[in-house]
């Protein structure tokens, strides 16, 4: 199997009201999540703008976007395939990315999209490595 074929798409639960909205990104009952705690971060980016461009020998990742939409484009370092995934709230998914997928999240609309995303392990420089998804 592919590194590309073991990306996931996990259907999420937006709960909205008259008061906004309410998404578990990571429930820690995901396949694959480690025991430890990683990285959580967020990202933001501008319309027409890409994010990312890179691949982790090592570490995996997941990405929630939590607001605006944005296209994640994913390809298997070691086969080639190619993923796009479009990403929004209202489309409320979280993508596992493993490791040896390099991956870049582009900004399709007319307004900043945010992206939380979590990694199984702390940052190294070593184990990020720029790669251009043509």
């Amino acid at each position: 199997m592919s590194q590309i074929e073991k990306v996931q798409i996990i259907k999420r639960r937006l709960i909205a009201d008259e008061r906004g909205w309410f998404l578990k990104a990571i429930t820690g009952t995901e396949e694959g999540i480690p025991h430890h705690t990683g990285e959580v971060y967020l990202t933001m980016g501008k319309p027409g703008q890409a994010k990312g461009g890179h691949y982790h020998p090592e570490a995996v990742e997941w990405f929630t976007v939590i607001q605006g939409s944005a296209i994640l484009k994913l390809e298997d370092m070691e086969t080639h395939e190619r993923m796009d995934i479009g990403m929004s709230l209202e489309k409320a998914i979280t993508v596992f990315i493993p490791n040896n997928v390099a991956h870049v999240v582009v900004n399709n609309s007319d307004s900043d999209f945010i992206l939380l995303a979590y990694t199984d392990k702390l940052y190294d420089p070593k184990d990020t490595i720029a790669y251009t998804i043509k």
